[in-house]
């Protein structure tokens, strides 16, 4: 309640804008009780409306100033000089300009996703329609890219990450699955007006279409966020989330939903042919995400003991790099662990098992071994990169700092992108099929005949690495 006095009347006509006058009048109802309180000192209030139309009145008791910024109003009719007074209205336009930059715009944000999935995809395309002309003669045993070499294999995994085999549906699935099945039949009474190349190709992307959703060893249909189609797409915005954090709680929920997710697609892209209990893959999945958090959490905490406020809060952007090396290593490392106590079976060139029911440690450490060595590598482009081209590339820098609200969008589509080539990159440096020297294997798997050779022993054996 405003008392009325001679200096604030009941207006007798209608007031062209009322919320003024309540801020007018409240400001001076306000400096009239700090005065009463003390009138010894020159304190006047100062009423700040927050942000926002409509918003209540923030009131702020401010020293050394005469006058209030809405009493100069109401009497002069137009604001004094600035004082000393002014300046919490100067921090409080600072403050609000911060946060407005800070904030998240949610339409260019997801605008930005999708762009970049959808560059990703598009990618995988322009590989495929390159070497169009360039498939072999379809034969599932082979490959249709060179797998001894490192272009072969990227060719491959850009092809077999593409975001857009996340759209057949399941009936398309098991129709490119029975088209792979019945393949000669598709290559000896070819359609009119159709090659055998053509056909080769169709067939290939049959596989590849097939393959995506199915596990190569069980024949499992794998859940979308656990295929590597789905890794950009499903754990692309846990990273940007995680280069986004500026706190340790919000740092520490993005690592555990990030090594969670990790956790199972290491799972799901094992070499199934080693059993995981339900028990194992729960204490691997909480040492894992456990010493993720750890990490993370000893980041974070030593850069906010160590620097001011202002400098953690920056350098907390860069925590999600180390901390997600460290963790995604022991995460891929913890998960498929079992896989060395159990050992994988060693195959011929042909895929055949040389010594059924029989499995291999050394080639189940080093599959695992080299898998969680390529995990590490991917996370260099995805978390270290995007930050390095937005302070470094100029056109990218000064479109920041033309329009600080596009940072959020702009990370988003980055880390994305390097995502989504990253992956197929840190995967393609090692060939899906390991090669291991019989010398270097079990003793049982030494002086093997190759029946197929001749009987001639065996020299190289091949076992499936896992992704």
């Amino acid at each position: 309640h405003i008392p009325h006095s001679s200096t604030h009347q009941r207006p007798t006509t209608k007031d062209p804008n009322p919320t003024m006058s309540i801020r007018i009048a409240a400001s001076r109802y306000c400096s009239s009780i700090a005065r009463a309180a003390h009138p010894h000192d020159n304190i006047a209030s100062k009423c700040i409306p927050r942000p926002g139309r409509g918003a209540p009145i923030s009131i702020r008791f401010r020293g050394k100033s005469s006058t209030s910024a809405a009493d100069a109003t109401a009497t002069t009719g137009a604001p004094k000089a600035p004082s000393s007074g002014a300046a919490p209205a100067k921090e409080a336009a600072a403050e609000a300009t911060s946060e407005s930059s800070e904030s998240i715009p949610l339409g260019k944000t997801v605008v930005a996703m999708t762009l970049a999935i959808a560059t990703i995809s598009a990618g995988a395309a322009l590989a495929e329609n390159a070497t169009a002309s360039l498939v072999p003669t379809f034969d599932p045993k082979t490959q249709r890219f060179d797998q001894s070499t490192f272009t072969g294999r990227l060719s491959k995994m850009l092809l077999a990450c593409d975001p857009s085999l996340l759209l057949y549906s399941g009936e398309e699935v098991k129709r490119c699955k029975a088209m792979v099945d019945d393949y000669e039949h598709h290559l000896k009474d070819l359609p009119e007006g159709v090659s055998e190349k053509e056909m080769s190709r169709k067939l290939w992307e049959a596989q590849r279409v097939s393959s995506a959703a199915l596990h190569p060893d069980t024949g499992d249909t794998q859940p979308h966020p656990f295929r590597m189609s789905g890794y950009a797409p499903f754990n692309g915005p846990i990273c940007v989330a995680m280069v986004a954090s500026q706190s340790t709680s919000a740092l520490l929920f993005w690592s555990w939903i990030n090594q969670s997710q990790n956790a199972l697609v290491n799972y799901y892209n094992r070499n199934a042919s080693s059993e995981m209990t339900n028990e194992t893959f729960a204490k691997s999945y909480a040492a894992s995400v456990g010493s993720a958090l750890v990490v993370a959490f000893g980041l974070a905490t030593f850069i906010q003991r160590r620097y001011s406020p202002a400098q953690a809060k920056n350098l907390l952007r860069w925590v999600a790099f180390p901390s997600a090396v460290v963790a995604s290593s022991l995460n891929c490392y913890i998960v498929r662990s079992p896989e060395i106590d159990t050992g994988i079976p060693l195959v011929n060139s042909d895929g055949e098992d040389v010594l059924p029911n029989e499995t291999s440690k050394i080639a189940a450490e080093r599959g695992v071994n080299s898998t969680t060595f390529s995990r590490a590598l991917l996370q260099a482009p995805v978390y270290f990169l995007p930050p390095v081209l937005m302070g470094a590339v100029p056109l990218l820098k000064n479109a920041l700092l033309r329009n600080p609200m596009m940072r959020v969008p702009m990370t988003t589509y980055l880390v994305l992108v390097c995502f989504g080539i990253g992956l197929p990159c840190s995967v393609a440096i090692f060939p899906q099929m390991g090669e291991i020297d019989v010398n270097e294997a079990e003793e049982k798997y030494r002086n093997l005949k190759n029946e197929k050779n001749g009987g001639k022993p065996y020299e190289v054996l091949y076992y499936d690495k896992g992704l």
